[in-house]
């Protein structure tokens, strides 16, 4: 049989993996392109202009789509699970040198707005959460598999091979992050919780590892009293966005303009109101592509408000198509992971990569929208970060590389199964069989009394 001219027109069937995925994949970078180009001009420096954003956008999507091609050429699964056990030593690594405020010329720990979250290595600068978010989830994935095949070293106990393997990593990756960000730190653990409770965590030791999480955060919160809030000002920064009840909105409206009183009012709320009033006059269809006037007051809007600049500029159908693709990138990964037969670690890496992506897609609407406290996390594939782009299109990469060997292994698995041709042969030559059966049950009794005169002789 000749094989199928290769064309433009048929270049989508040829591709392998789940094309749902590759279609919320680019639709998503498609999105961020015009928005990052329409959302701000606070990422403009020196003479900068617009085309200028673009452009550097342009190069990180290519970046961004290279890696996703590298990792969905990938066919082997055994190189993942190898690179996978690296990932809390990575993570414990960055993490280290960002608490260490190691400054060198080469390694930099670099604070902004009281907090250490990256790392500037020689001239590039690394967002240390976005990385470890992905690592760890990679990480708990081959450790949870690697324990249900027998293959962790150590302690004979299958207990604390948890406990050095699963449960230690999972608190001390919890415990570094929190002095960096307490949001970060409560929605990267409760990923690595999900992760463990899929991979086979039974009750009483999940009960157990909760239970060391909330101890390890209010033993933080008393280092942060007892130092006189001096130490570990970011649980102060939580316990402030918590249990703040001062109605700053009135003190705008009652302090005299333009004094102190009224900017620090001013200043608290600029950002969630800015955002709030964004989605009001977003309406149905939007204001339209660079129509945005919110984006000249909100400073993060391309990052931390980028679902409130998609909904005033396109409306409550930009807004659905955002929900629509994370949504169906969820419902793809359960597809995926159903295929994806008795592998464990594949199972738990689609599971985990696709609750990261939707988890934080989810939590950015809700702060957009007014519904708890400000954590800082972008919508994945959207907002402006260099880092969290290439993060996630590592994540994406690697979903589309499972789905395509989920396929092909589904694909062998017919083609090694018995042929239906034969099963259709058998069940005809049983049909006629009982059909000839059924003629001689059916003979006329007329002819059954001549048989029987014959054997008469009469």
């Amino acid at each position: 049989m000749t094989s199928k001219k290769r064309t433009v027109w048929n270049f989508f069937d040829r591709i392998e993996g789940d094309k749902v995925v590759w279609i919320i994949v680019l639709m998503l970078i498609l999105i961020s392109i015009v928005c990052i180009f329409s959302s701000t001009s606070r990422l403009l420096e020196g003479s900068q202009t617009r085309l200028d954003i673009v452009k550097s956008q342009l190069f990180i999507v290519a970046a961004g789509l290279v890696l996703i091609i590298v990792c969905y050429n990938i066919k082997n699964i055994r190189f993942f699970r190898w690179c996978s056990q690296w990932g809390f030593l990575i993570s414990f690594v960055l993490l280290g040198l960002l608490l260490s405020k190691v400054d060198t010329s080469f390694v930099k720990s670099i604070e902004l707005n009281g907090a250490r979250r990256i790392l500037q290595l020689y001239k590039v600068q690394v967002h240390v959460f976005e990385v470890v978010k992905v690592a760890m989830v990679l990480y708990l994935a081959w450790a949870l598999d690697a324990l249900k095949k027998g293959e962790l070293k150590g302690p004979k106990s299958e207990f604390w091979k948890k406990v050095l393997y699963i449960y230690g990593p999972f608190l001390v990756t919890l415990l570094m992050i929190i002095p960096g960000s307490n949001s970060a730190a409560l929605f990267i653990g409760g990923i690595m919780f999900l992760v463990i409770l899929l991979g086979g965590g039974n009750l009483r030791d999940m009960a157990v590892l909760a239970l060391a999480a909330v101890v390890i955060i209010a033993g933080c919160w008393g280092i942060y009293e007892i130092s006189g809030h001096k130490a570990l000002k970011r649980i102060g920064t939580a316990i402030s966005r918590i249990s703040e009840d001062d109605n700053w909105e009135k003190k705008v409206i009652e302090a005299r303009e333009g004094s102190d009183e009224y900017y620090k009012a001013l200043d608290k709320i600029r950002q969630p109101y800015s955002a709030k009033i964004a989605i009001k006059e977003g309406g149905i269809l939007g204001k339209g592509p660079g129509q945005s006037t919110q984006r000249y007051v909100v400073p993060d809007i391309s990052e931390d408000y980028m679902y409130s600049f998609i909904i005033e500029e396109y409306g409550l159908w930009g807004a659905l198509i955002i929900i629509f693709l994370y949504v169906s990138l969820m419902a793809r990964g359960s597809i995926i992971v159903r295929n994806s037969g008795k592998d464990l670690y594949a199972k738990l890496t689609v599971a985990g990569l696709c609750l990261l992506i939707t988890g934080q897609a989810f939590l950015h609407m809700f702060v957009n929208a007014d519904i708890g406290p400000m954590t800082g996390q972008t919508l994945p594939l959207i907002s402006h970060g260099n880092s969290a782009f290439l993060c996630f299109s590592l994540a994406f990469g690697i979903i589309l590389s499972f789905s395509r060997i989920a396929q092909r292994r589904i694909e062998k698995e017919q083609r090694d199964a018995a042929p239906l041709v034969n099963l259709a042969e058998n069940v005809q030559a049983g049909l006629q069989d009982l059909e000839d059966f059924e003629s001689e049950a059916e003979q006329p009794e007329e002819d059954m009394l001549n048989d029987e005169l014959n054997d008469y002789g009469i």
